[in-house]
């Protein structure tokens, strides 16, 4: 089906995906959620279109990640790859005060459930940005929603070219504490496209730093998530 059409049939669909994207966010919502319940709705949220809630991630390796971000008490996360939203409603779980997640796309669609997906009592406000992260018009405008504060965590799942995660390591590792941490999701050698180079550039920043590896299976195809700990001083 060309892309036109793809895009006419989303928006048709649009209301019904939204009632039942209303409807799950209602019962994620319903009662408190363990980091193991959370990390199951965003691998099986569900729905259609635009409104499908869905992370690409391996179960135990997110799961490791999520608990050594929850074991610093995050207050602000920023995430660069939004993509269906899956990590976000993670992320939205763990953040005290702020979660702000950036993507290529328009999110207009999304807008209204990704900014509710805190849990109820949480002070935790959520920001959508779209751009390119590359443009440094794109960084200002980050660094004015940070209004001076930095990152606790950081997740990079954005440009997989060598040259495009390096880029967004080095552009938007300001932005994180002392302290904190940042992750690389697709740090595996083996992948299933050529574009996934996040390998070569973890392998290559990896020397000498306090990281850590979550990988499921030495011999897996994609995945695999890396974690920085950023430096104290």
């Amino acid at each position: 089906m060309p892309r036109y059409l793809k895009q006419l049939s989303r928006r048709l669909r649009q209301p019904f995906n939204s009632l039942y994207a209303e409807r799950r966010l209602k019962e994620y919502h319903s009662r408190p959620r363990s980091l193991d319940e959370v990390v199951d709705w965003a691998m099986n949220f569900g729905g259609g279109g635009f409104m499908t809630v869905k992370t690409l991630q391996i179960p135990k390796e997110i799961t490791q990640l999520a608990q050594a971000v929850q074991a610093i008490k995050p207050k602000i996360i920023v995430e660069i790859g939004t993509a269906r939203g899956g990590t976000l409603l993670i992320w939205s779980y763990l953040a005290s005060r702020k979660v702000i997640t950036c993507d290529l796309n328009d999110m207009g669609f999304q807008r209204p459930l990704f900014s509710r997906f805190a849990p109820p009592g949480s002070q935790c406000q959520i920001t959508l940005l779209t751009g390119n992260s590359h443009d440094a018009t794109f960084k200002a405008c980050l660094a004015r929603e940070l209004n001076g504060e930095k990152a606790d965590f950081m997740f990079i799942d954005g440009d997989h070219t060598e040259a495009g995660v390096e880029a967004d390591y080095n552009d938007y590792k300001e932005f994180v504490r002392p302290g904190g941490l940042i992750a690389f999701h697709d740090i595996v050698e083996k992948q299933p496209l050529p574009t996934n180079q996040v390998y070569p550039f973890w392998k290559r920043l990896k020397i000498g730093e306090n990281v850590k590896e979550f990988v499921a299976d030495p011999k897996q195809c994609g995945f695999g998530i890396g974690l920085l700990h950023v430096p104290e001083a």
